[in-house]
């Protein structure tokens, strides 16, 4: 035998070496690597060559696949292994721990790590109950030197993870080993300390002394071995053993954060315990944290971290870099006073009666010190501290606070200045920004975070000192006024700022704190109310003239920001609007012909919003003003060309928001009449008319039928007619998104809006656009019968060579749709050049979009007067839902999202029958039909490639092309399922976003946010009643749900799983359902947990939805049970004992819990794994009799333990 064990053990050296062997061909790798696989689950010698192998005469690459198929061994034959077999082995494995291991220093790493899980995997199947002395034994190890010492951390702390963090075992086998170390943790918690304590003393005798260099390295290594494993239980054991002996652990770690070599494990493991919940009272003891002693430690502790973490590169250059330990150690005492500050706000003001300690003066300046150091990420890490401190009932009373929150807004003028970009040298956070960031996008991406979070803790500070707030933002303000423009050295093509400019980046700065600042003010003081100070900052705001478009970017922000202040001063209201005017039409030089940048166009439109959040929040105070606004804008619209209709229209919307607040109809509607006069002339037009209702007269008149090259550009009539279909719509939406009636009763009454009361006895209003709508409405919906039409094949036909890729998703919305990082940073600098297919393809997609958006809004502005209209479900169906076989997924969104959600949140109850259910009915019959087939085809794709390897590779676009398919069917099926909850059910989850429309695709894809499992609490809304009377219709809702289950989208599982399913399906159970259809919706559920087992949540939701479905339908349909028996290894006897509780009423009812658990593992075998689960062998470990099933623990076990462990631990022992 033993020739044959060296033989085998000589040809398994072979195949490990051409496998580690870079210069190993494939085909020889992939063989080497079968026939070690091959020996390790077929070979009886597996333990003597694994043993043999791993003598530590062999190389290490060697040794250590000796112990691998040691490890496997264990881990998948020890069930079948003889005890005397098992004996042996752990007797080996113990021996090598001993002696088969090379001096601490040299031994590799990754020999260590396999010894340690050899015996872990020992431990975690025979101890305690077949190894009673496994921790005596250990003890033993560690006299044996400090290779031995190390070894026993690692098994510590690796028994440690496998049983509580990672608990990779049966419940039985965890909570036998988790218990048996609770019991014995005071012993093994000292016998840590002291190795600790013996390590770490013999490391600082020696580590001066010259010649014992290696000796106090080994010493050094065996206390960050300690510290290691003491991070892993530090986590999870009682606080007792963390407070113990006056805080001797905390004492202990604080001092060792002045040891170099030592001080992150120690920082480490300080933050772990400080960051632990649990009783208030058991946490009590660490407010010793804040005494003298231990302060002084971090704090030094920090500032001599600080000083080393940036070192020279060389003697000759002046350039730095981060040194990375020391940075990491400062980010990890960061963190530290962060969980201090997180205990002293739980603990401060709390039933266990802590005062607030002497040192807070001292802890919050250490505090401030990470608020503005260098690093922005350090920065970042003290805001939510900052916040909890500055919003705490008692803390932020304290004068120590109170001072610490302006010496904080003073900090902020720094860190709202966006720099430190790590491509960039001016600024030392650059060098730190080098280490945490691989982009100048990712950084922007965390800056643009960070700054809003910022700003949270900025308006929190203001509550506590509003005035001071006041004060510096105000002061920074003046200073930027009155400082130079700095370009710096990146400029614009015309010389002017670019993003990145220190005066630019000073303003934008700037303009955040002022925002935040005043918009507290008016919250949080009544009386006095800087006024004077305001208005003098405003004048000097308004006075302050630029050509840089950047820069009056942040001026009309501010001029926004202080605007509440002006309704103590009406007299400043022309000034402001002249500003505002004069920035609609801004142009940075005389010649406005050149395309305008980015930066300019911004400009433009910052100034159209400012103008309608003022109309909007303040229309009263701008009344007076109305004529000379009125008139400026005539001036502009027949005066200016080069305002565009967006911004015309802009203008439009911000005069109709004035006009509410004349609060009498004819006046309104004779002031409507005349801005919309040219609107509905052109809009109404016999050319206008056939334009609109034949598309190929339309391709023609948009220029789509047209070849263009670039050097020619499109004929100017068709961009001319463009235009005018776009200012149409854009002033139709401006005027029926505004238009509205007075919210107060009486003041609508005498203002002539109310027309009648219905049965109810609610006002029923009339608005001042209706007249106007009802003529533009017969031609907007033929615009939208049109645009649905221009997918057909004879019109698609029709497009010339230049645009025929005109209805295709436009590159910004691919980017959002496959979540794609946006353009880079300098895009504000150049002229936004857009080709003539990208102008075509933003103009059809706008026009899409606006059609649906006027239509959508008409229903909330109009509402009786809307719904009132004769054969309205006709006229919609007979041109929203024209030929929707051809309308692209991206087209069918804003149909959904932005009408029919509208319609159905918009309509009256009186209406639902006429207007909503014949509208519902069909789409949710055809949009279910439409995306199961999308669906089945993207499952095929998905198999087919699973299965074959493809032999042509795909090009990239084809896949990103078959990706954004996917993404678009998955955010339309999204849009679909919420129309669905939105008609149907009443109480839903709370929104993402506050207005859906607005919300980004970027939202919408979100992943799941983890819930509780559905309970049953939604309700159908009045429309849900009203469809559950239509069966069809009701029948398509279930069908549609249930269906959606299974198709790959987790979100939309969870989402409709745990609202919409059971809600739906609970009408229906009182009456006569066929048994296929029970069986069919429960096959549904069940086929949904194959596809999102895998998925917690969706577990989790899935399976409550099974549960209902069976616990309220099996009693009706014993055909639910043969369901159950076809899935794979259900225990039939205990489904029989499920169904007998469920059925027979004097059977012994379970609780809650246990009921769930139990169904649980009944329909275990339907979820779906994982891919990276599904080829992998399973390990199987074996419960062992049990240690607790008695009160009192088992005796022999227990006092054998007991002794052992006491003899182990005790101070008197001399191997420690």
């Amino acid at each position: 035998m033993a020739e044959q064990v060296a033989a085998m053990c000589e040809q398994l050296i072979k195949a490990v070496n051409v496998m580690m062997d870079a210069e190993t061909a494939q085909i020889y790798r992939l063989e080497a690597l079968k026939f070690c696989e091959e020996f390790k689950e077929t070979s009886s010698f597996c333990v003597p060559c694994g043993l043999q192998l791993a003598d530590k005469a062999q190389p290490a690459v060697v040794r250590h696949f000796g112990l691998q198929i040691l490890e496997h061994v264990i881990k998948f034959r020890w069930n079948n292994m003889e005890q005397q077999e098992k004996v042996q082995l752990k007797e080996c494995a113990m021996q090598l721990l001993s002696t088969g291991t090379h001096a601490i220093l040299e031994e590799e790493s990754h020999i260590k790590d396999v010894l340690s899980r050899i015996t872990v995997e020992m431990i975690k199947r025979e101890w305690p109950q077949h190894w009673p002395d496994m921790l005596k034994e250990m003890e033993a190890l560690t006299s044996h030197g400090e290779a031995q010492t190390e070894l026993v951390m690692l098994i510590l702390l690796r028994l440690a993870e496998d049983v509580i963090t990672f608990q990779t075992l049966p419940n039985q086998r965890r909570r036998d080993i988790q218990q048996t170390l609770t019991q014995n943790m005071e012993s093994i918690f000292s016998f840590m300390m002291a190795i600790l304590h013996v390590n770490v003393e013999d490391y600082r005798k020696l580590k001066g002394s010259p010649g014992h260099e290696l000796q106090a390295r080994a010493h050094c290594r065996v206390a960050v071995a300690t510290l290691n494993t003491l991070a892993g239980y530090i986590d999870w054991v009682s606080l007792v053993h963390i407070t113990t002996g006056n805080c001797h652990l905390l004492e202990m770690l604080c001092l060792l954060l002045s040891e170099p070599e030592l001080q992150l494990e120690a920082a480490e493991c300080l933050l772990i315990a400080i960051s632990r919940k649990g009783k208030l009272e058991d946490r009590k003891p660490f407010m010793l944290l804040f005494d003298d002693v231990a302060i002084h430690y971090i704090l030094s502790a920090a500032q001599s971290a600080d000083g080393l973490a940036i070192c020279e590169k060389s003697a000759e250059s002046q350039a730095v870099e981060v040194v990375e330990r020391r940075y990491i150690f400062l980010k990890r005492l960061c963190q530290v006073l962060c969980a201090l500050g997180g205990q002293l706000c739980s603990l401060v003001g709390s039933d266990v009666e802590v005062e607030v300690p002497a040192n807070l003066s001292k802890y919050t300046e250490a505090f401030l010190a990470f608020t503005k150091h260098s690093s922005q990420f350090l920065k970042s890490s003290t805001l939510a501290t900052w916040g909890a401190l500055f919003r705490h009932e008692t803390l932020s009373k304290d004068a120590v606070v109170v001072e610490m929150a302006v010496k904080y807004l003073r900090a902020s003028m720094t860190n709202l200045v966006k720099t430190g970009f790590p491509s960039r040298n001016d600024n030392p956070s650059c060098e730190y920004s080098r280490v945490d960031f691989d982009s100048d996008e990712d950084f922007n991406s965390f800056f643009n975070s960070f700054r809003a979070q910022q700003g949270e803790v900025v308006r929190i500070t203001c509550r506590i000192v509003p005035l001071e707030a006041f004060q510096i933002a105000a002061e920074w303000l003046q200073y930027q006024i009155a400082s130079p423009i700095d370009t710096g050295a990146t400029t614009s093509a015309e010389g002017l700022c670019s993003l990145l400019s220190p005066s630019v980046v000073q303003w934008d700065a700037m303009t955040v704190l002022m925002e935040c600042v005043v918009a507290q003010i008016f919250k949080n003081l009544e009386e006095e109310l800087p006024i004077d100070q305001s208005m003098e900052l405003l004048q000097a705001v308004l006075n302050y003239n630029t050509k840089d478009p950047l820069i009056l970017s942040c001026v009309l922000t501010n001029i926004s920001a202080l605007f509440p202040f002006v309704k103590q001063r009406l007299q400043f209201l022309p000034q402001i609007l002249y500003k505002l005017f004069s920035a609609i039409t801004f142009e940075v030089g005389q010649e406005s012909k050149a395309p305008r940048t980015r930066a300019v166009k911004n400009v433009r439109r910052h100034a159209c919003s400012s103008i309608i959040k003022i109309c909007r929040d303040y229309p009263q105070y701008i009344l007076p003003c109305f004529d000379l606004f009125y008139n400026h804008v005539k001036k502009l619209f027949s005066s200016d060309a080069t305002l565009t209709h967006m911004e015309k229209c802009s203008l439009m919307e911000a005069l109709v928001l004035i006009s509410n607040q004349f609060k009498d109809f004819a006046k309104q509607k004779a002031f409507l009449d005349e801005l919309m006069a040219s609107v509905v002339a052109e809009w109404t037009s016999d050319e206008m008319r056939r334009v609109l209702c034949d598309p190929a007269v339309f391709l023609s008149f948009v220029g789509a039928d047209q070849v263009v090259n670039e050097q020619s550009p499109d004929a100017d009539t068709a961009g001319l007619n463009r235009g005018r279909l776009g200012f149409c719509l854009y002033a139709m939406l401006g005027v029926v998104k505004r238009a509205r009636w007075p919210a107060d009763l009486e003041e609508a009454k005498a203002g002539g809006f109310v027309m009648g009361y219905t049965a109810a006895g609610a006002p029923i209003y009339r608005n001042p656009f209706t007249a106007q709508f009802l003529v533009l409405l017969p031609n907007l919906l033929a615009l939208i019968r049109t645009n649905n039409s221009l997918f057909m094949p004879e019109n698609m036909a029709r497009l010339s060579e230049t645009f025929s890729r005109a209805h295709e998703v436009m590159a910004a919305e691919r980017n959002v749709v496959l979540g794609l990082s946006q353009h880079p940073l300098d895009i504000y600098d150049s002229p936004v050049y857009r080709t003539s297919p990208e102008r075509m393809q933003g103009f059809l997609s706008t026009l899409y979009d606006n059609c649906f958006h006027v239509l959508g809004n008409a229903g909330l502005s109009l509402q009786q007067e809307f719904f009132t209209i004769e054969r309205l479900s006709e006229e919609i169906a007979g041109s929203a839902f024209v030929s929707l076989d051809r309308v692209p997924d991206h087209r069918l969104r804003p149909m959904i999202r932005v009408f029919l959600r509208q319609l159905v949140l918009s309509c009256p109850q009186e209406y639902y029958n006429t207007l909503i259910c014949p509208l519902l009915g069909p789409l949710f019959a055809y949009m279910q039909q439409r995306l199961n087939v999308k669906w089945q085809l993207i499952n095929q794709r998905s198999s087919v490639n699973g299965e074959e390897e493809e032999v042509v590779v795909c090009q990239e676009s084809q896949v990103t092309q078959e990706m954004l398919e996917e993404q678009l069917v998955r955010l339309l099926s999204r849009e679909v399922l919420d129309l669905l909850a939105v008609s149907c059910i009443s109480k839903k989850l709370p929104e993402p976003a506050a207005n859906k429309e607005e919300m980004d695709e970027e939202d919408m894809m979100d992943s799941v946010q983890a819930a509780s499992p559905a309970q049953p609490t939604e309700e159908l809304t009045e429309l849900g009643k009203c469809l559950l009377k239509h069966e069809n219709i009701y029948m398509t809702l279930l069908t549609l749900s249930f269906t959606s289950l299974s198709w790959k989208d987790t979100t939309n599982c969870h989402r409709t799983a745990s609202m919409v399913c059971w809600t739906l399906l609970r009408q229906v159970i009182v009456g006569n359902l066929l048994p296929e259809a029970v069986t069919w919706f429960y096959t549904s559920v069940l086929r949904g947990l194959q596809v999102h087992g895998q998925h917690e949540v969706c577990n989790s939701t899935l399976s409550q939805l099974a549960m209902l479905i069976y616990e309220n339908l099996r009693p009706r349909y014993i055909e639910l049970r043969a369901v159950m028996t076809q899935i794979p290894n259900i225990s039939v006897e205990s489904l029989g004992q499920y169904d007998h509780r469920l059925i027979d009423p004097n059977a012994q009812k379970l609780g809650d819990k246990k009921r769930k658990d139990q169904f649980k593992r009944l329909i275990a075998g339907t979820v779906g794994k994982a891919l990276c689960q599904q080829f992998r062998k399973e390990v199987h470990i074996r419960n062992l009799p049990s240690l607790f099933k008695k009160p009192k623990p088992d005796k022999d076990v227990q006092s054998s333990e007991a002794l052992g462990l006491e003899a182990l631990f005790s101070p008197e022992n001399n191997t420690l």
